[in-house]
């Protein structure tokens, strides 16, 4: 990680004229992968960059060293996570082809991003960031290129925000570097081609569900176990829903807005399986949800199938350019645990090992408190990687309330409740989006 951070360091100043006390992190970054196959161009690459004449092509391959050493970093972790499971994995499968149109556009982005390689971080201004708006505009209309469009969109947006370069105090270096590589490597054609999506029939068994929250948007996302019809090996699998949200609306009440549009919800509230009947399913374990073919099942306990049915799991394959320490989130089963609290951080010691709990991550759209994970003897969640390390994400627990063992689960509203708390929260997510509608529809109308 410390030639990444040097690259990174390297490339807030700006390649066009690099500082000397930084260009010793473009060696750092060649020498990394002094082993591997993109050794020759990386040096090339590096050499070039150092003496402000780099090329696109030169900058997409020290895209690549980068994203290649943090690849390596996250196949550690999930080799980490695997040994705490006893999980498998599957083998990787070819990816599909995609359409080679639009090159023109992809060219438009890479250029662009090269601009900004040139120019650094502390150089940035409002035209520079502005120049992604009409490629954006140009590639949204692309069912292919939205991705890249979405990344360049939202990355340009921060830049716009930050501006002038020069003026700011603290430079975001790891995530903006993060976003530039990874958007610079999209623009290579093929590089967003996947494997062809296969279909799911059989018995889906809810896990717990992750719930993200911005002002102005929310996601959630269910970690399933899928058991195939023709007696297979289950597997890991996801299932994701996103929704636009006005910022009143909060807590319990961004359910609301999310259950519509996966009945996938309603099911792990109501504590159900899902029969499922051909439905697309991507090699990296997506399901690409439709209500149309999917239906309630039998009642299925989450802590259950974590026990039972987690284990035997296998766990589908990262995509490449998905390779990356930020990225990890696998679900695991934890109980016998040791509890440590040393003020606000919660401490779980499995098999010897300490395992930080990452309370900050449990949403507020549900019953789970991080008293009860503090409490907790049986625990599902999600390992996760942050500041230099494997932190869990709890998604439900077991605990004793009122000396009775109860299960708690971070999603247990996502269908509906019946809790004061959550239903208070409901009944003002409902006004706030009854007023929101009707201001819509007299705007509308006018």
């Amino acid at each position: 990680m410390s030639a990444v951070d040097a690259f990174d360091h390297a490339l807030a100043a700006g390649l066009l004229r690099p500082r000397p006390d930084r260009v010793g992190g473009l060696g750092d970054l060649a020498r990394a992968v002094s082993g591997s196959p993109l050794a020759p161009r990386v040096e090339e690459a590096a050499e070039k960059a150092a003496a402000g004449s780099a090329s696109e092509d030169h900058l997409v391959a020290l895209a690549a060293a980068r994203a290649a050493l943090l690849g390596a970093v996250h196949d550690a972790l999930v080799a980490s996570a695997d040994e705490l499971s006893g999980r498998l994995r599957e083998e990787p499968a070819p990816a599909a082809a995609g359409p080679r149109t639009a090159v023109n556009l992809l060219a438009a982005a890479r250029t662009w991003l090269t601009d900004l390689a040139r120019t650094g971080w502390q150089g940035i201004d409002h035209e520079l960031a502005g120049g992604a708006a009409p490629i954006v505009s140009a590639m949204l209309p692309e069912p292919g290129l939205r991705r890249l469009a979405v990344l360049l969109d939202g990355f340009a947006a921060e830049l716009a925000a930050s501006c002038p370069g020069a003026a700011l105090e603290r430079v975001p270096e790891r995530r903006w570097a993060d976003l530039w590589s990874r958007a610079l490597l999209l623009t290579t054609p093929g590089a967003a081609d996947t494997p062809v999506a296969a279909t799911a029939t059989g018995r889906l068994l809810p896990l717990g569900v992750d719930l993200q929250e911005h002002a102005t948007a929310a996601q959630a996302q269910v970690h399933a176990v899928f058991e195939p019809a023709d007696g297979s090996a289950p597997r890991l699998v996801r299932a994701s829903v996103c929704a636009p949200k006005p910022d009143t609306v909060v807590a319990a009440g961004v359910w609301q807005l999310l259950r519509p549009r996966l009945s996938l919800l309603t099911a792990l509230g109501e504590g159900r399986s899902m029969e499922l009947d051909a439905m697309p399913l991507t090699e990296e374990g997506d399901l690409l949800w439709d209500d149309a073919l999917a239906r309630p099942g039998d009642p299925a306990d989450a802590l259950a199938t974590a026990r039972v049915v987690l284990p035997t799991a296998i766990a589908p394959l990262t995509a490449p350019l998905n390779r990356h320490p930020a990225c990890l989130a696998e679900p695991v089963f934890l109980e016998g645990y040791d509890r440590r609290q040393e003020g606000e951080v919660l401490t779980f010691t499995v098999a010897g090992r300490d395992l930080p709990v990452d309370t900050d991550r449990i949403p507020a759209a549900g019953p789970l408190t991080p008293e009860a994970v503090a409490g907790s003897r049986a625990c599902v969640g999600l390992l996760r990687w942050d500041d230099g390390g494997l932190r869990l994400q709890p998604l439900a627990v077991e605990t004793t309330v009122r000396r009775k063992a109860v299960a708690l689960h971070a999603g247990a509203w996502a269908g509906g409740t019946a809790d004061k708390a959550g239903a208070r929260a409901e009944k003002a997510a409902t006004d706030a989006v009854t007023v929101l509608r009707e201001r819509a529809g007299r705007l509308l109308r006018k």
